[in-house]
């Protein structure tokens, strides 16, 4: 393991996964570089620590204001090591109910601002062929549940960018992980959920009870956000980081029974499939 003071930027520190990525890696010595959206925010990150906690206010789908502040972070506070990607929000509202306006926003904050704050910080990686990109996605880029269609829309087109960025990188020595949390006690059901106006009565039987679990349940995940961000020091620090990290057993429990259901459905539908091919096509 490589023990050397790194330094890391990471967005979203004010609460969630960044926060305690950010005080994980401080207490480990590193310089964390957080981007914050307030100046009171800034200033109780910079509280963490006196000199290894360094903060930047910057509105993240601001695509030109990212790239200022990633080549401000290198040529200020050093090299780019770790940048783990965190900013995101979620949002609940059925298909039929959620608004084109609710997707255009969903994408442009989960996605759009992730891949342009990764556009900005992989250049001076490849130039140094070294780094390691991370990426907070969540367990809704894998599989899904009702009246979350945007924000899994948002994860599963994420998920599809790192791992292919993650092969076209590996040669140049940079490592791209997604970390797939499932439910933890993080502010994602609170003030990092917008929903949507209910509107259609058919889908009420289906729907509500589902939406109620959801409140119910908000504030007694199983997950604790210390214990993941430890877990991705941990594979920060591994020669060998995955592609994926899956995080919380119930995360683990959701994903066997949703590639299991995936897996059925391929075996059943074989054949046809199968038939689809020209018939002189033979696999090599």
């Amino acid at each position: 393991m490589n023990t050397r003071q790194k330094t890391f930027l990471i967005t979203g520190v004010s609460s969630g996964f960044g926060r305690a990525c950010a005080i994980k890696a401080l207490q480990e010595g590193h310089r964390v570089v957080g981007t914050v959206r307030k100046t009171e925010d800034a200033s109780t990150y910079e509280a963490l620590h006196q000199t290894n906690a360094l903060a930047r206010i910057v509105e993240m789908t601001n695509e030109k204001a990212v790239a200022a502040m990633v080549h401000s972070v290198e040529r200020e506070d050093g090299p780019i090591d770790i940048l783990i990607a965190n900013a995101g929000y979620g949002h609940e509202g059925l298909f039929e109910e959620a608004s084109m306006d609710e997707l255009r926003r969903q994408f442009e904050v989960n996605v759009f601002a992730t891949v342009a704050l990764i556009k900005a910080a992989l250049p001076a990686m490849r130039t140094r062929r070294t780094g390691h990109i991370i990426a907070i996605t969540s367990l809704g880029g894998l599989t899904t549940s009702p009246g979350l269609s945007w924000y899994h829309g948002s994860k599963y087109a994420l998920e599809g960018i790192l791992e292919t960025l993650g092969k076209e990188v590996a040669h140049l020595g940079i490592y791209v992980t997604a970390v797939e949390p499932g439910p933890f006690r993080t502010d994602w059901l609170g003030r990092s959920m917008t929903h949507s106006e209910r509107s259609l009565s058919d889908y009420d039987e289906m729907y509500e009870p589902i939406r109620e679990a959801r409140r119910r349940n908000n504030g007694y995940q199983p997950g604790d956000p210390a214990r993941a961000a430890a877990a991705i020091l941990r594979v920060i620090n591994d020669e060998a980081p995955p592609r994926h990290l899956v995080l919380g057993s119930a995360a683990l429990d959701a994903l066997a029974a949703s590639r299991e259901a995936f897996d059925t459905d391929v075996r059943r539908w074989e054949t046809l499939s199968r038939s689809t091919d020209f018939p002189d096509y033979r696999q090599s």
